[in-house]
């Protein structure tokens, strides 16, 4: 099942979940808008390997904006930190910002019970694009679980600004080879 505005704006007052900040104003029907943060980050290499830790540019999104271009993958971060040890939350772009060519989730919606930090965000611009920091950029939307709960243990716990992938850190290895 999926929990109504009225229940998110339940859940976060009685501590079933944490959005913070808070802002009333984005509760909707049946998600929570979540803005954009300042941090950009971009893969530097001209390969992306997943078998090892990529090297990254990081930047500000100035007042005047940045513009994303295409064919390049941009990681972003949401100003809010969303979590619930009870809800499966669910993060989608608003579909007014896809209206504009703009993907902002593009293959990796659901969040763990668990979490809690700052989501990373996966921009990639149809055409160019002037994005700015802390417009409402997605939506996230909670489901209430059923059964025994493990909670999420995983490398982006607290996560704050935009994190490239980790994925090489689930390989044999990994350890030593970090």
């Amino acid at each position: 099942m999926i929990l109504t505005g009225p229940e998110i704006t339940t859940a976060t007052g009685d501590g079933r979940m944490r959005i913070s900040p808070f802002e009333a104003d984005q509760v909707n029907p049946n998600s929570y808008n979540v803005s954009l943060g300042r941090t950009l980050r971009v893969y530097t290499g001209t390969v992306i390997d997943a078998h090892r830790p990529n090297p990254t540019r990081e930047f500000e999104i100035g007042a005047g904006g940045f513009v994303l271009e295409p064919g390049e993958l941009y990681l972003g971060h949401t100003v809010e930190e969303v979590g619930s040890d009870t809800f499966v939350p669910l993060l989608f772009g608003r579909s007014s910002v896809g209206r504009l060519g703009l993907f902002v989730e593009i293959t990796a919606p659901i969040g763990d019970i668990g979490f809690h930090g700052q989501w990373t965000l996966m921009l990639s611009a149809t055409r160019p694009l002037r994005v700015y920091e802390g417009m409402k950029i997605g939506q996230i939307m909670f489901f209430l679980s059923v059964g025994a709960v493990d909670l999420y243990r995983g490398k982006y716990q607290a996560a704050q600004g935009p994190q490239p992938s980790a994925y090489w850190r689930d390989l044999p290895g990994a350890g030593a080879a970090a």
